[in-house]
């Protein structure tokens, strides 16, 4: 029990010294991941129509 109770204990201290990012950084992180993901979701959906419509032609 005893190194349980300073695993937490030593994880509190080592959480303390963390340099969490401010509001303004976590909503601009955010937004980067949103338009990425979206902009990624949409080249893929491309390719993979792309790829479907020239598989198709091929097996004409």
């Amino acid at each position: 029990m005893d190194k349980a109770k300073q695993f937490f204990n030593d994880s509190k201290q080592e959480l303390k010294k963390v340099a969490w990012p401010t509001k303004q950084q976590t909503i601009t992180s955010t937004w980067v991941v949103l338009i990425v993901t979206f902009v990624l979701a949409i080249f893929l959906g491309l390719v993979d129509f792309g790829l479907g419509k020239l598989i198709g032609l091929v097996l004409r």
